[in-house]
């Protein structure tokens, strides 16, 4: 029987992370970042509560940094399996994680030169370079075409109405409005 584990988004709408299990395998949905609060963007430093190497595949819903914000420092810490999402999700994130690194970057940088950090050295959660690295994963999907995931199950992108779901098999999970 399938279940989800909600990673984040639970008590808070931001760092969407669903970890989706079925038949042994293992299917990370959205690997969004915390943003916000302090409390709330420290929980991106914290060590992923699962092995990387136990997931099969990753599925953005869409291109939001609550969403995608965290694929690039993933990737950095070992994750090497297919990301899945539509064109237009592909399209933001060759935009949005790139210019997201730089802007963590240049933070950084801001608050080692002015001493406005309470660590030493302050460090971005990811760089311009890891983001480049992460887009290498993409794997876009027309809305509508349906993609094998490992086991017997496939998955595609489907709309209904304003709304984006994701659906697998017979399981459906609906989304919030998403490209």
């Amino acid at each position: 029987m399938p279940s989800i584990t909600f990673l984040g988004a639970a008590g808070t709408v931001t760092g969407s992370k669903h970890l989706l299990e079925y038949d042994g395998h293992r299917v990370l949905i959205d690997c969004g970042m915390f943003q916000g609060q302090r409390e709330l963007r420290e929980r991106n430093w914290e060590e992923f509560p699962i092995d990387l190497d136990s997931i099969d595949a990753v599925v953005l819903t869409h291109a939001h940094m609550d969403h995608i914000g965290m694929l690039p420092r993933l990737v950095k810490l070992g994750l090497r399996k297919p990301v899945y999402c539509s064109f237009g999700t592909r399209g933001l994130c060759r935009v949005s994680l790139p210019d997201g690194g730089r802007l963590q970057e240049e933070e950084a940088k801001h608050r080692n030169k002015h001493g406005v950090t309470r660590h030493n050295p302050a460090l971005p959660l990811y760089t311009e370079a890891d983001a480049y690295a992460a887009l290498k994963y993409l794997e876009p999907l027309h809305y509508h075409e349906w993609k094998q995931l490992p086991g017997e199950h496939s998955f595609g992108l489907c709309q209904r109405g304003t709304f984006w779901e994701v659906r697998l098999w017979s399981f459906t999970l609906p989304m919030v409005r998403g490209f």
